[in-house]
Order: C-alpha cells, then sequence, then structure tokens
C-alpha cells in the first residue's frame, strides 16, 4: 500500500470514528500483563452483565474498526470483530437494552443534545451507537453517572467506565469486573486491539466517565 493510500485510510477511519475514534495499532497497543484473578466470593456468580461480557472473551478476537451497514433493530456486526463500544453494546443486549435501538431514538428526537464531531445532520443508526462520545451522552440523559473517583470500592461490578487514553487522547469505554487485581482494583472487560480481554485497567488512563445501568 502506497504511502498515500495509507494517509486516506487514516483519514476514513478517523472520519468514521467507531470505537476509541481510530483503530488502536495492535503493535504499540498496550498489552495489560496477566493477572490472577480473584473474587470475593469465588461461589457467588457474576452479574448478568458482567457474565455477558466475559463470554465475548475468546470470541470476539479482533479489533475492527470498519464502518458496517447494520441491520435494524438488533443489528451487530461479526461477534469475532468489533471495537470496545461493541463489548458494552452486546453485554446491554443480551439483557434486553438495545442500545443500536434506544441510542438512534433519542437522536432523532434530540439531535443536538449529542455531540457534533462527525459533521452529520442527521443519526446514522449504522455507527451513532458504536461511537464513544454518543454512548456517554445517552448515559448520562438516563441519569446513570456515578462519582470519578480513584477508590476501587467506589466501582461496582457492572459499572461503565470511559477513558481517555494515556499517551494518544483516543476515547474508550469498557464494563467493570467482578473479578480483581490482587491489589484490589477490579478488572475491566474491555476491546483494545486485541479483541475482547479482562485486564487490570481501571486506574492506567484518565476515567472521563462512570456509570451504573439500573439493575
Amino acid at each position: 500500500m502506497s504511502g498515500t493510500a495509507r494517509w486516506l485510510l487514516m483519514v476514513l477511519l478517523v472520519t468514521v470514528g467507531i470505537g476509541c475514534q481510530r483503530a488502536p495499532d495492535p503493535a504499540t497497543a498496550t498489552a495489560y500483563p496477566p493477572v490472577a484473578p480473584r473474587t470475593a466470593d469465588a461461589t457467588a456468580p457474576s452479574p448478568p452483565l458482567v457474565a455477558a461480557a466475559r463470554r465475548q472473551v475468546g470470541q470476539t478476537v479482533h479489533y475492527d474498526p470498519a464502518y458496517t451497514v447494520l441491520d435494524y433493530p438488533g443489528g451487530d456486526v461479526a461477534l469475532d470483530r468489533g471495537v470496545c463500544t461493541d463489548v458494552i453494546v452486546r453485554a446491554l443486549r443480551s439483557q434486553g437494552l438495545d442500545l443500536q435501538q434506544r441510542i438512534h431514538e433519542d437522536m432523532r428526537g434530540h439531535f443536538s443534545a449529542y455531540p457534533p464531531l462527525w459533521g452529520l445532520s442527521r443519526p446514522d443508526r449504522n455507527i451513532d451507537h458504536r461511537r464513544v462520545p454518543n454512548l456517554m451522552r445517552w448515559f448520562e440523559r438516563q441519569g446513570w453517572q456515578q462519582p470519578i473517583s480513584r477508590r476501587p470500592t467506589d466501582f461496582a461490578a457492572g459499572d461503565i467506565v470511559a477513558w481517555t487514553l494515556s499517551g494518544s487522547g483516543l476515547l474508550h469505554v469498557g464494563i467493570v469486573s467482578d473479578r480483581r487485581h490482587h491489589d484490589g482494583t477490579p478488572l475491566i472487560l474491555h476491546n483494545i486491539a486485541r479483541g475482547t480481554q479482562e485486564e487490570n485497567l481501571l486506574f492506567q488512563h484518565t476515567i472521563i466517565g462512570h456509570y451504573r445501568p439500573p439493575a
């Protein structure tokens, strides 16, 4: 691929802005070290949202930000691929909440309430729910906000967290696990360049959003 072609591809990815706003480079993306996760009660079942996100580990194995025309409602890209937002969308959909439909319907009635970052004049049901700023705004409009802090105890299993990634300024989102690092920090279920993983990420980057779906 020529240098010009690579530059045009990068412009396209920035323009469509799926997931973490640009596709992280797998060669430079942080590979968080393996941990020995533990739970407060190893016999207790995981919360449904956490279990739904964990089922994606080993199934969603690629980070793929390509713009895709989706069915509506209930549309999804192939399960073996996706971006950080798809972890959230798939987990919540398994609990009966279709973010594709809910965000599209909200944007149809309140388009100006959402971030004007992509030069669009109307909603796009193929991609709006796959953009981190749109997820954050919809969560805010539902009243899901929680305090942003550095205390592990402030984060419950099933919470949704958004970050600005250190060194790049890209946005990212993931789900708080019921498993913890040996230092007590909750692990995060997320997809950044390597498919869905469960890793010690929570305090590795700047938290810009903390949300708690209703039980």
